[in-house]
């Protein structure tokens, strides 16, 4: 069954992703998308596209949709964040438009579609996305385990604030699970048999209980900045390259 592989961070081996993607396509992205991530914040470098990219063919797989659509997606759906992550999602869509190269696989109603479907990813914008791309993107954009919501929280702090003192990372950190995870939180799940829902819940179940919570941070925390806090910082990259 889908949901017994999905969600597993390494559900898509290379091999298959070969199979189902046309081979002209792949080599594209590879050579010239997905090497931008490496410029990115830790919660944003290639292990997160990856991620995404496996995630996201899984589910295109389990419900028929066209995998090099599905590819493409998940390809760009962060790569905005070469303009910063306040509108990235925006970025990222029209990055892809302007994609020229893309018209040698996608149509143009492909091409508006995809875009709209990075431009819908991002959990925060509170609105349904436009197509079942989007929210397979969506879906397959959160990885909602409590150690990886947590490490990547912190991640996020380290390379954007560097100035925060530890204390302030935690309340940032704190504050960021609540306003995301929360009981009351923005975040919301496309796909009622996702296991994401089981996974929320007991992340729900952390944040409720401040002193674990503490516990959990702390312990990431010190992994993550012990020897390696410049490891962090966001790396510069030459948008006139691109």
């Amino acid at each position: 069954m889908f949901w017994q592989g999905y969600l597993s961070k390494a559900s898509t081996p290379a091999a298959k992703i070969e199979k189902m993607v046309t081979e002209s396509l792949r080599n594209y992205i590879e050579d010239s998308i997905l090497p931008l991530y490496d410029g990115f914040d830790a919660a944003h470098r290639r292990d997160h596209v990856d991620m995404v990219i496996e995630q996201s063919l899984e589910m295109a797989a389990e419900y028929g949709l066209d995998e090099d659509m599905a590819y493409v997606v998940a390809s760009y759906h962060d790569v905005g964040m070469l303009y910063g992550r306040e509108l990235h999602h925006l970025h990222s869509g029209k990055f892809l438009r302007e994609d020229l190269w893309l018209k040698d696989w996608l149509d143009p109603e492909q091409v508006e579609i995809a875009a709209q479907a990075v431009e819908d990813h991002r959990a925060s914008s509170g609105a349904e996305p436009r197509s079942i791309y989007g929210k397979v993107v969506a879906e397959a954009d959160r990885f909602i385990d409590a150690d990886t919501v947590v490490t990547r929280t912190i991640q996020f702090g380290l390379a954007n604030y560097p100035e925060l003192s530890h204390e302030e990372h935690w309340q940032r950190a704190c504050a960021h699970l609540v306003e995301k995870y929360g009981d009351s939180g923005y975040l919301r799940l496309w796909f009622a048999d996702s296991p994401n829902a089981k996974r929320l819940e007991e992340l729900r179940c952390l944040i409720r209980n401040k002193p674990l919570l503490k516990a959990k941070f702390e312990a990431k925390y010190r992994e993550l900045v012990s020897g390696n806090a410049s490891k962090y910082k966001l790396s510069a990259v030459n948008l006139w390259k691109i």
